[in-house]
């Protein structure tokens, strides 16, 4: 993934970046395009073809064959005052797209006729990039590339197709927000090693005055009902247990509940099953049955990119990175992901930058804690020590 370029020392205008020029917003987009606001369009999906770079005017302006690197700029400087765009002055005059300017373009219609990066036959006009999706939580989602368009467009045509998806990668890099994102009507088993058959089917219950009644579990609900269920941590329940799927996953769509009379189970259209692996997790085991239910198995990795414009610092990013990289080598046993550095942007407002790197630190295994100590001082400059109270 490309990461921002790095600031260049104070120089003279460079050779071949144009100088900024023009004195009217309005007029100097005119007479570049011909008609108002259609290079702001070309310069604003640009930016969001290429959130994670800091670009000069120069460059997007022989990106999008401008003719005039002052119309180019002042398109830019109105995005800036939206909000749209961060201007970085080191010196030269560099942009870069902020989320605001990312979800905004994914409203723009197209400046001209686009094709698909890499070309080919069949590529068509470029997607536009889709807004955020809400999640029950009422966060925001941001999707991503998948395949030819977007991971929740993606997902749920494979739901339509009767595809089963196995996400798998570290825990907190987003697999459970994606897929919250895509499905609205979502049922959720959270898979540990206790989990048990009447989880997923159901349990007799008290009801008042005596006796007993049973409650159907979410896997009978969701087949009934047409719905999603997602079995996170899928990989931590026994197989035994897990069993209890794959008459409703094959081509039979029908389970018995023996708890119950062994009543039987139709599945309705709709039903759909999606299944989490975290692989480095402790006790963690991708069985052959488990494996050969999933049909596309999903690799869902930090969108460090996202990262960034959600307000974590470049140097944390990439001392993340770093991290990730060791555990990929087996050089560390654990590395932060999207969740953890959402977090320190968020203990970074409350209690100020060095109390967010020590508790990043912190919140790291023992025997990890080394590692990323020294990952986050090489980074940052600062030397850092694990979150902790002081004296009085």
């Amino acid at each position: 993934m490309t990461t921002p370029h790095t600031p260049v020392p104070p120089a003279g205008p460079p050779q071949n970046d144009p100088a900024p020029s023009g004195t009217g917003e309005t007029p100097a987009i005119e007479a570049a395009s011909g008609r108002s606001g259609y290079l702001y369009r070309k310069v604003a999906l640009h930016l969001a073809d290429h959130p994670d770079q800091i670009l000069k005017v120069g460059e997007i302006t022989r990106a999008i064959g401008a003719p005039s690197s002052g119309a180019v700029f002042e398109a830019l400087k109105k995005m800036a005052a939206a909000g749209h765009a961060t201007h970085h002055r080191d010196p030269h005059h560099r942009f870069q797209i902020t989320q605001p300017g990312v979800d905004a373009a994914g409203t723009l219609p197209p400046a001209a006729p686009r094709t698909r990066s890499g070309g080919g036959a069949g590529g068509g006009g470029r997607q536009s990039r889709p807004a955020p999706v809400p999640r029950p939580n009422g966060t925001l989602y941001h999707p991503r590339r998948l395949g030819k368009g977007w991971d929740v467009e993606e997902l749920r045509r494979l739901r339509a197709q009767q595809v089963p998806v196995l996400l798998y990668g570290p825990p907190g890099t987003g697999k459970t927000a994606m897929v919250e994102a895509a499905f609205p009507d979502l049922l959720t088993v959270a898979g540990t090693g206790d989990t048990v058959v009447d989880d997923f089917l159901g349990s007799y219950n008290p009801i008042p005055g005596g006796g007993y009644e049973f409650v159907h579990g979410p896997l009978v609900t969701a087949m009934r009902d047409g719905r999603v269920l997602l079995v996170d941590d899928a990989t931590l329940i026994p197989p035994r247990v897990l069993a209890v799927l794959y008459p409703a996953m094959d081509g039979r769509g029908v389970i018995t509940i023996p708890a119950n009379g062994n009543e039987t189970v139709q599945a309705v259209d709709g039903f759909y099953i999606v299944a989490g692996h975290n692989p480095g997790v402790h006790g963690a085991v991708l069985t052959e049955a488990l494996a050969s239910r999933f049909t596309v198995h999903l690799h869902v990795t930090t969108d460090w990119d996202l990262a960034r414009q959600l307000g974590v610092p470049k140097p944390v990013v990439n001392a993340a990175i770093d991290l990730n990289a060791d555990l990929t080598a087996g050089k560390t046993v654990w590395a932060p992901q999207l969740r953890e550095l959402l977090g320190f942007v968020t203990v970074r407002d409350h209690l100020g930058m060095t109390a967010a790197l020590a508790n990043l630190a912190g919140i790291a295994p023992d025997d990890a804690r080394d590692d990323v100590t020294a990952a986050l001082s090489r980074h940052t400059g600062t030397p850092i020590t694990a979150f902790a109270l002081g004296k009085r």
